[in-house]
């Protein structure tokens, strides 16, 4: 490759960041719906025909910026699941650092708002819907590696960590949304932290040695 294909990728690459980082700050302010693209390109400093030579539509923008977002949201998880402690308190320093990143930076978690809602925003790529299981899938596999410790070290009762992982997941992303909704949120009558640390407690309790759960 010569120098001026080299720049010119370098050009591209940095054109293609501008315009993440533009829209990131539209979309997070407005939501899907109300982001306007011609107030992305501006902001880009690109017209908006060079905005699509590299997303083909909103979604495909949309998405590839909660994508990028999740490297970064999975390098922090790894490290809260990582340390010498047993497996349990490994499982609350994840718990920790994935309610103070709900917490933080509530907008990354809008991905999950695009996925369940492609009847509204339209089908999303492929390739980028792929990106984003094998996002969660990594995410999962964190937790189900610090379960599946816990099971060896007699810390946990014999059970399926991958199974488990998915669980608590699904439990936790549901007590969070009930944030997001006035009437689940007098429901749930305590807050958020409270009920989110007693769920996580609950969980612990229940994977106990002793406790039969099932693997099979």
């Amino acid at each position: 490759m010569s120098s001026d294909d080299g720049s010119r990728d370098s050009r591209k690459a940095q054109q293609r960041q501008r315009i993440l980082d533009a829209a990131r700050g539209v979309f997070f302010r407005d939501g899907f719906m109300q982001a306007n693209l011609d107030e992305v390109a501006s902001i880009a400093g690109v017209a908006k025909g060079t905005l699509y030579r590299y997303f083909e539509n909103k979604a495909d923008l949309y998405v590839a910026i909660l994508a990028e977002n999740g490297q970064v949201f999975e390098e922090r998880m790894r490290e809260a699941g990582r340390g010498s402690g047993n497996a349990r308190d490994r499982m609350r320093s994840i718990s920790r650092f994935y309610f103070a990143h709900w917490t933080q930076h509530s907008e990354y978690f809008q991905i999950f708002w695009a996925l369940e809602n492609q009847n509204v925003i339209g089908d999303l790529p492929t390739e980028l819907v792929g990106d984003v299981t094998q996002l969660w899938e990594k995410c999962l596999g964190i937790l189900e590696s610090v379960i599946r410790d816990g099971v060896d070290a007699g810390e946990f009762a014999k059970c399926d960590p991958w199974e488990v992982a998915n669980i608590l997941w699904t439990v936790a992303n549901g007590l969070i949304q009930t944030e997001l909704v006035a009437p689940r949120r007098e429901l749930r009558g305590k807050p958020l932290e409270q009920v989110f640390e007693d769920m996580v407690e609950l969980f612990l309790r229940g994977l106990a040695p002793g406790t039969e759960v099932r693997d099979e």
